[in-house]
């Protein structure tokens, strides 16, 4: 009866409650500034003070009028409060390492008693008086996660030249953890009592810090890997490690102690994320027609050191790696890229490989040996497909895009010939260095024809000094061995005058030395220094044969029209022509008169007379050897004639039907892909048509 009598009192004076809190939200609303809110917690815990009942009437009564009183604040609580009290708690943060409180943080009518152990400790112990901790307790973690996540972003954003992962544990040992204190322990009695009440919230907050800086990098991570190796200690911060943080490393933090790095990859189990993200940002920025080859390779080396910093047994890799090797596969020109960089061609950019790295075999895929007492199996969400034992060196993972390391020899051949060919002084140290190092990653048997190309060069040093020293001639040629070389550019023409003689001088010098041998020119391969002397002028130039064969034609007439020199030389093309006599033109030797008629001018028209004009060299781009894939096409129209036959005799066939029949043609190693490409170019050119599946001769 007294118990009710009490709250019934209470409950005829709640309008002055209501009205005063009316009054502080009212303020809070039009300032915006949070001194209300403090205010307003301060006055009510004055009410709650000024009625509660005395202890001798027992807990029962003390615990119904609380109930009562917290219930009556809570239910005329405007939807302004929340807001307001997250604002608040916000504001808590910066309390934490001052000496002493603002003014907006001390009750207005404070009772005298010893000064407050903490700025903070009479706005938490009023909180907690109303009942505010329990009621806003998801609340106040929420505020802690944004103060976690702003103050992530904040510091290390674009940070990646050192690891922030110790530097946050640091940060929240040094204001989270003694925030944390007066929410989540203030009724502890003991430190270690306090530890135990904090270290399940601690743990969240900790998981917290991980996932921010996880999400943070995993944004980045596109942009950490072209920044590698300067980037790495970002990578380290999201290293896969089994370690996962426990009670112990968290009472180190509370204790002020920086534990161990613990990596939050795994720990916030983001790795699925990450891969997404990657593969996301690797479609999007690095694999469309816009990028070159070599970038894009430069691009998958580094996310393969990345990702194997990330995760040693390569799951990540594998997932990542799979859209970026098919892309490469379709590129014509990606063999050519590795090649280069095997070779040292670092002029157009940085190198794939590593001069640090130790030069190693190629490696192969092998078969778990389960006899092995180091033994591990895969990871638990690695695919069907993946293997531990993969390729781990640079170089091995790239030629593993491709099914076999033919195409690389090959190629390797090509950019050799191009290399060897375009030496002037006789120092071949340099390729005879790269084909030792490409012995020990290809084997030696591989590169037998490239030790043979490498002879030959060095062979014909020696004839041409031989020759030169029985009769001295300005021609300085080349001569390597046919069947060893790969197929190079056939487009070859006769040179006149003087030019022809000098080759006919120096073959019979030649057969007289080589009894047994007979030489073949490839007079469009090469370059010839020239000294054009005209009335008023020497014009000085290095060209190549086919401008230097031109200009020898004007010494036997002043005029030339194209079709005449193209009946002159027959198996030159007109473009090749018309560049040749683009070159004389912009050097002032030729003028053209009337479309395509050309005059030697003997007096320039606007160079002053007896000067010397020095032109700088033309080179032709083209390389002198075919690339491989030229070398393909045309050995794909040697196998023609078997395709014809097949058509001819036995009517329409499927691709696969033609495809299995050729495999028994001698040297066919071609792919069904390829087999392919080849029949539809020849629809194309009108040889075959294709009906549902079925190829047949056009009749």
């Amino acid at each position: 009866m007294l118990l009710e009598n009490f709250l019934e009192d209470m409950r005829r004076q709640q309008h002055l409650v209501q009205r005063e809190v009316l009054q502080y939200m009212a303020e809070y609303e039009n300032s915006g500034q949070v001194e209300a809110i403090v205010q307003l917690i301060f006055r009510l815990v004055a009410w709650y003070t000024a009625w509660k009942p005395i202890t001798e009437l027992g807990t029962t009564i003390f615990s119904a009028y609380t109930l009562a009183f917290q219930t009556h604040i809570f239910s005329i609580f405007p939807a302004s409060f929340s807001r307001g009290f997250k604002e608040l708690i916000a504001s808590t943060f910066s309390l934490v390492n001052t000496s002493s409180p603002p003014p907006w943080a001390i009750p207005q009518d404070p009772s005298p008693s010893e000064p407050p152990p903490r700025p903070d400790y009479q706005l938490w112990t009023a909180c907690e008086t109303l009942g505010l901790l329990e009621r806003y307790e998801s609340l106040i973690s929420s505020v802690c996660y944004e103060y976690i996540e702003a103050h992530v972003y904040e510091t290390c954003a674009k940070k990646w030249d050192e690891p922030m992962l110790p530097k946050l544990r640091e940060w929240m040992t040094e204001t989270i953890v003694p925030w944390m204190i007066m929410p989540y322990a203030r009724g502890a009695r003991s430190a270690e009592e306090a530890r135990a009440m904090l270290q399940g919230v601690g743990s969240r907050f900790d998981y917290h810090v991980c996932k921010t800086l996880c999400d943070l990098r995993i944004q980045e991570i596109f942009d950490i890997i072209i920044d590698y190796p300067d980037s790495q200690s970002a990578l380290q911060d999201l290293k896969v490690a089994s370690h996962r943080p426990g009670l112990e490393d968290f009472d180190i933090m509370i204790n002020r102690v920086r534990g161990r790095l613990q990596e939050c990859l795994q720990r916030v189990d983001q790795r699925s994320q990450l891969v997404i993200t990657l593969r996301k940002a690797n479609k999007k920025r690095l694999l469309h027609p816009g990028a070159d080859t070599k970038d894009i390779l430069t691009q998958y080396v580094s996310i393969i050191r990345c990702l194997r910093i990330i995760d040693p047994p390569g799951v990540l890799l594998y997932k990542v790696a799979d859209p970026i090797r098919k892309y490469l596969r379709e590129r014509p020109d990606t063999i050519r890229c590795i090649v280069a960089s095997l070779v040292g061609d670092g002029e157009s950019g940085d190198s794939l490989v590593d001069e640090n790295e130790p030069i190693q075999p190629l490696q192969q895929m092998q078969a778990d040996d389960f006899t092995d007492p180091n033994w591990e199996p895969e990871p638990i969400d690695a695919g069907p497909d993946f293997r531990t034992n993969k390729p781990s060196d640079v170089i091995s993972t790239l030629v593993s895009i491709y099914d076999s390391k033919d195409l690389f020899v090959k190629e390797l051949q090509v950019l050799l010939t191009q290399r060897l060919l375009a030496v002037k002084d006789g120092n071949y140290e340099r390729e005879r260095r790269n084909i030792e190092i490409l012995k020990v990653r290809f084997g030696e048997a591989a590169l037998q024809v490239c030790e043979v190309m490498l002879r030959d060069m060095t062979e014909s040093r020696r004839i041409d000094q031989h020759i030169q020293a029985q009769k001295s001639m300005p021609l300085h040629p080349t001569i390597i061995s046919k069947h060893f070389w790969p197929p190079l550019q056939t487009n070859s023409f006769t040179m006149p005058g003087q030019f022809r003689e000098i080759q006919e001088t120096y073959a019979r010098e030649y057969h007289l030395f080589k009894p047994d041998k007979r030489l073949h020119w490839l007079s469009h391969l090469g370059t010839i220094q020239l000294d054009i002397e005209l009335q008023d002028r020497t014009v000085s130039a290095e060209v190549p044969p086919l401008e230097a064969s031109i200009v020898e034609l004007f010494s036997q007439k002043d005029t030339w029209t194209v079709e005449e020199l193209i009946a002159q030389f027959k198996s030159v093309e007109k473009t090749a022509i018309l560049k040749a006599l683009t070159t004389w033109v912009e050097l002032g030797v030729l003028k053209e008169e009337e479309t395509d008629r050309y005059k030697l001018l003997e007096i320039a028209e606007a160079a002053p007379s007896g000067q010397k004009t020095v032109a700088p060299a033309v080179v032709d781009e083209a390389g002198p050897a075919l690339a491989v894939q030229q070398q393909q096409a045309e050995q794909m129209k040697v196998y023609w004639k078997f395709i014809e036959g097949m058509l001819t005799n036995l009517g329409a066939l499927p691709l696969p039907r033609i495809q299995t029949m050729l495999k028994f043609a001698p040297g066919y190693d071609r792919t069904i892909e390829q087999l392919a490409e080849f029949m539809e170019a020849a629809r194309r050119e009108g040889l075959v048509m294709v009906k549902d599946g079925m190829w047949k001769l056009c009749r």
